[in-house]
């Protein structure tokens, strides 16, 4: 009997060891405590959303690299039920943004987000990305026309350009909350808010008025509505 206890104990301490290791190197763990038996996977979007260059090492990034083949195992996987996005972010890489979302939008699983500190620029369209979305209240969206860094060439094409990546980013979060298209680019090219560029910044239920984000609240609200819609699904 103490021999089993002893078992039992080690492989608890190298279960919470290598969960702190996954979360340390990709800021994923698999929630599996809860007493309604039904795994969860927790998916970070933290700091900058790197694309297909690397940012400084000092930086806080989410590598889509790493998220696109977890979000592909999480579809593939029969015991994980669901998925809670935690978001944080500035924005970063638009296409790798993009990608991230499309495929957090087109699982067969339930997902919740939860906006916490922003979920700024690019990050706008993960956080609609889910079957149900909240924000924190002191949670902050930043809704802008696109930018690009490097040299831009003046040219009918380039504007072109600009616009077929601002049209995909408006289209993609138009259907996939309440806020029209209309006013979604009225927010976007806002002159009176930021002072040295266009856009708009919502501060967490100013996002629910908007039609943007489903509702106000936290981490306990966030879970109770994914076991919800598990529950509901099974």
């Amino acid at each position: 009997m103490v021999n089993q206890k002893d078992e039992q104990n080690n492989n608890n301490q190298n279960k919470e060891q290598a969960n702190d290791e996954r979360i340390e190197k990709t800021g994923q763990v698999t929630l599996d405590q809860n007493k309604e038996k039904q795994d969860i996977h927790l998916l970070t979007i933290i700091g900058e959303i790197e694309g297909h260059e690397n940012l400084s090492s000092n930086s806080k990034t989410t590598k889509y690299e790493h998220v696109l083949p977890q979000l592909a195992a999480i579809e593939d996987s029969d015991s994980i039920k669901g998925v809670l996005v935690l978001i944080n972010t500035m924005g970063g890489d638009v296409e790798a943004g993009l990608a991230i979302a499309e495929m957090i939008a087109s699982l067969s699983k339930p997902t919740v987000s939860l906006v916490l500190g922003g979920s700024h620029s690019i990050g706008l369209p993960i956080a609609v990305s889910t079957d149900y979305s909240f924000v924190v209240p002191t949670g902050t969206m930043v809704i802008h026309p696109v930018r690009m860094s490097g040299m831009v060439i003046g040219v009918p094409q380039t504007f072109d350009y600009f616009k077929q990546i601002q049209d995909r980013i408006s289209g993609f979060v138009c259907s996939h909350c309440k806020i029209k298209k209309e006013r979604f680019e009225a927010l976007m090219m806002e002159t009176g808010v930021l002072t040295k560029d266009v856009g708009s910044i919502l501060v967490g239920q100013e996002a629910v008025e908007e039609g943007i984000i489903d509702a106000v609240g936290g981490i306990s609200d966030a879970l109770t509505k994914l076991h919800e819609m598990i529950h509901n699904k099974t």
